[in-house]
């Protein structure tokens, strides 16, 4: 038996608020960059052992309600497409999960892949689909479900499984910040505090690049891809790829979200349209190099002067794994994002 099926592009294009929206190693502790920085990155520190003191019973409230939870959870299936991260990042394996990209990503991804190790977790769905008696089957004690478009009939058949934590109360479904995801995540787990400071962590992380390009706060920037020709998209404020770049420091631009249907993550352009996309910055996020060439091919886009300054950025989804670092946007992905993709973006004059 599963639920929620619905259907989704592999990258997670757009989002509907009753559907999904697409897609992070801990901070630095230190406001640097370079080198040092590398070798002093929290997220290779293990997480401290167990809950925090007193940290149990716990009510978390979210979009279903509040959810009371004892003691301390052993075995966490997460639901949320990226919520693995936080997972793992506060010392916890999840034994079941969701996939996303389809390409054995817990193996695969250089922020989660050492947290891991030999340990995989049961695949137990796709996207906002749950295999219910492969959840069943795990004997889970808690189940999390934060960045996700879990529906209440969904959230109380697994209640009856477990304790459930579904998305955070008062965001649309995959639009809440990382960091309310990965607070509501450590409650869960008794570990709100070493919760807040890898969050704290990442944000000194955020502020140093900023202080470091004061340049960026003057430049307009946005985050589109191009699957198929002749179609485009320009990701609105509330995906996790524009996420990323405002808080490094840019200024996105609000035409993109009033051109965005209602509940989605993307406005969707037609070649003629691209005019919208003329902006200081625009960075391509792309899943090969025949469509990096199809876009540079396209006569509108030529025209733009992002484009004839050669202003625009592209980056793959994977190998590197740029882009699904600041699609996840998450504690463990977002240092390797800003590693990777700083000095991409200082080398475009």
């Amino acid at each position: 038996m599963s639920l929620g099926a619905r259907p989704l592009t592999r990258f997670v294009r757009y989002i509907p608020r009753t559907a999904l929206a697409v897609a992070a190693a801990l901070a630095l502790t230190s406001c640097g960059s370079g080198d040092d920085d590398k070798k002093t990155d929290s997220t290779k520190a293990a997480a401290k052992p167990g809950a925090e003191s007193g940290a149990f019973p716990v009510t978390v409230e979210h979009k279903y309600g509040s959810t009371e939870i004892e003691k301390e959870p052993k075995k966490v299936v997460t639901l949320g497409l990226s919520d693995q991260d936080a997972v793992l990042a506060l010392g916890v394996k999840p034994v079941g999960a969701v996939d996303w990209f389809k390409e054995d990503p817990y193996g695969k991804w250089p922020w989660t892949k050492e947290l891991w190790g030999d340990t995989k977790p049961q695949i137990v769905g796709e996207r906002d689909e749950y295999n219910v008696e492969k959840i069943a089957a795990l004997k889970p004690d808690l189940i999390v479900a934060q960045y996700s478009g879990m529906k209440k009939e969904q959230y109380d058949t697994l209640s009856k499984i477990a304790k459930v934590v579904a998305q955070p109360k008062g965001h649309d479904d995959y639009a809440a910040p990382w960091q309310t995801m990965t607070t509501q995540i450590g409650k869960a787990l008794g570990k709100e505090a070493e919760a807040k400071k890898k969050i704290a962590d990442i944000d000194a992380r955020f502020k140093a690049v900023r202080d470091k390009h004061p340049e960026f706060a003057k430049q307009t920037l946005t985050v589109a891809d191009s699957f198929e020709a002749g179609k485009y998209s320009a990701f609105t404020k509330t995906d996790p790829k524009s996420i990323f770049f405002s808080e490094l420091g840019f200024q996105l631009k609000p035409e993109i979200d009033k051109l965005a249907k209602p509940g989605w993550n993307v406005a969707e352009l037609s070649a003629e349209k691209l005019d919208v996309l003329d902006v200081d910055r625009l960075v391509w996020v792309t899943s090969s190099t025949e469509a990096n060439d199809r876009i540079k091919a396209e006569p509108f886009y030529k025209k733009l002067k992002v484009s004839q300054d050669k202003r625009d950025l592209f980056v793959p989804y994977q190998d590197p794994d740029v882009g699904a670092a600041f699609s996840f946007n998450t504690v463990l992905s977002i240092p390797y994002a800003i590693d990777e993709i700083e000095p991409l973006l200082t080398a475009i004059k």
